[in-house]
């Protein structure tokens, strides 16, 4: 598996499970109607954040994930990242490999440490991949997140120092 710069024509394979993603709600923050372009715009970013892709030896993307800094001036010296691996290529280590690039980035951009601001609780798969990678729950919203057949649950605040 490479990660590599995503480009502006990799938003024609990423979209097709970034909406399937989105569209159900269960894991991410973002509207459940969210269209192409906005969610272009939400995920590819321009510089000095980044949006990757993994790819395997064909070229295949099999996830993304998008970093940046969590707040802007006096709390700039804290990175955030998201990311989507395409359910066809989930259990693989897509995911885990994504976290460590994000985090090797963060490291290599001088950030002090990395938050997630909204990792929904009933999203146990993640919550249980970022502990492993060293992220720890500091605080959770209660009833934070919607889930679709859940109801309302926790979103956690994730944090860990680099």
């Amino acid at each position: 598996m490479l990660i590599r710069e995503a480009t502006a024509d990799d938003w024609a394979a990423i979209w097709p499970f970034f909406h399937k993603i989105t569209a159900a709600g269960d894991t991410f923050t973002f509207p459940v109607d969210l269209d192409r372009e906005t969610g272009r715009g939400w995920w590819m970013l321009d510089a000095p954040n980044r949006t990757v892709v993994a790819v395997d030896d064909t070229g295949e993307i099999l996830g993304t994930a998008k970093m940046n800094s969590n707040q802007r001036g006096n709390g700039a010296h804290v990175a955030s990242a998201s990311y989507m691996v395409d359910p066809a290529h989930g259990g693989r280590g897509v995911g885990r490999a994504l976290v460590g690039h994000t985090l090797d980035w963060a490291r290599a951009e001088g950030f002090r440490s990395m938050q997630f601001n909204a990792v929904a609780a009933s999203n146990t798969h993640a919550v249980r991949l970022y502990e492993q990678l060293g992220f720890r729950i500091i605080g959770t919203v209660p009833e934070g997140f919607r889930h679709p057949e859940q109801g309302y649950v926790g979103l956690h605040i994730m944090h860990r120092p680099l």
